[in-house]
């Protein structure tokens, strides 16, 4: 009884936070295309939270099912016109309809007001990170420890490049840096790429060129991530640390650029796959998601929100990507025909979404098998 109290106690431990960090992206990406196609005038029949047979549900006064389904792992909004959740085009349907049924079908609408509605959905799950990120700012503020390097380790890229202790770092690239922070953030997503750093060295201004190496760390947690190190640690001295404060425009400021640094981490990410910079196997699917759910939940509340914001960006991007039945599919055929002035064929458009589900159904197979590979890794 003691073993089974354990498992199911570790299991609630990871599904609980994966819920909670799920449904919280998950709603508000759909509430994104919920708010816009009504103010579009767009009749929608559902609201649904997770997939499958329905938990429960209600309706709303303009006859909208608002419910939550069996299966967590997404959620859609369907239109009037809608043949399926993905918002395939049901044109048997259409032709039965009213003129006034017609007026709140979805497919009836110009391609701008339908491409504003597709493109609510990503657009609302920055917005969600941002909030959460200046919630956290305002709320918390940040200790800014200075870019003073404190030791060299032997044989790393800082000490092959002449970087000392006490030096204290300026600027990369060009761009001027003020946070030791903010010097790990382009150094680890600079792996084998020379970096020009800018070193103040007893008030003598010198021009470093240094390139990060790759390395593997584990965090507490015994998760492995591939970044660039220099091999430098940072100072612990009292005039080095620096609590900060935020105000509410701040605090937004703030909120935007740690938005725009995940969005360009991530690109980067991707671009360097391709590139053949990065592994594949650093991508994670819903068990990886709820194993880092669950380990972060034991930071506290504050660490699963930062961790939902994230991941709001992460959902934000990839439905952004141009493969039909995601967002990002739904937008392209709308560039088509915008450029064409007449939607693509009934019959290219049937291609384009089993592609698509062909394309996900691949990601979620490969992804859910590189979870078991680190599971069993651990």
């Amino acid at each position: 009884m003691e073993l089974i109290g354990s498992v199911f106690g570790s299991a609630a431990g990871y599904l609980l936070p994966f819920l909670f960090v799920l449904t919280v992206v998950v709603f508000f990406h759909e509430l994104g295309h919920f708010l816009v196609a009504r103010w579009c005038g767009v009749r929608v029949l559902a609201f649904s939270v997770g997939f499958g047979p329905e938990l429960f549900g209600r309706n709303d006064r303009k006859g909208t099912r608002w419910k939550v389904c069996a299966i967590p792992l997404g959620g859609y909004v369907k239109f009037a016109g809608d043949e399926n959740e993905a918002s395939a085009p049901d044109t048997a349907a259409l032709a039965r309809m009213s003129e006034e049924e017609r007026a709140g079908a979805f497919q009836t609408k110009s391609v701008g007001r339908r491409a504003a509605i597709v493109a609510a959905g990503p657009i609302a799950n920055f917005i969600l990170s941002i909030v959460i990120f200046a919630l956290l700012f305002s709320v918390l503020g940040r200790s800014e420890i200075s870019p003073r390097v404190d030791q060299v380790q032997a044989e790393s890229a800082a000490q092959e490049a002449g970087i000392l202790p006490g030096d204290l770092i300026v600027a990369i690239g060009g761009e001027p840096i003020e946070t030791f922070s903010e010097l790990q953030r382009a150094v680890s997503v600079s792996a084998d790429i020379p970096l020009q750093l800018a070193i103040d060295r007893s008030g003598q201004l010198i021009d470093v060129t240094v390139t990060p190496k790759r390395r593997e760390i584990t965090d507490r947690f015994g998760n492995v991530q591939k970044v660039g190190l220099l091999g430098i640690s940072r100072s612990a001295k009292p005039e080095d640390i620096v609590k900060r404060q935020f105000g509410p425009v701040e605090a937004v400021e703030e909120a935007v650029k740690e938005t725009w640094f995940v969005v360009a981490r991530t690109g980067g990410y991707v671009a360097g796959i391709f590139a053949g910079r990065e592994s594949v196997d650093q991508l994670g699917g819903p068990i990886r998601v709820a194993q880092i759910s669950g380990q972060v939940a034991t930071l506290g509340f504050a660490a699963l929100l930062n961790l939902t914001a994230i991941l709001s960006i992460s959902i934000g991007l990839l439905n952004l990507l141009p493969i039909p039945m995601l967002d990002g599919g739904h937008l392209l055929f709308y560039a088509a025909e915008a450029v064409r002035g007449k939607p693509l064929s009934e019959r290219a458009q049937e291609y384009g979404f089993r592609l698509g589900i062909a394309i996900v159904l691949f990601l979620m197979v490969f992804a859910t098998w590189n979870d078991v590979l680190h599971l069993s890794a651990l």
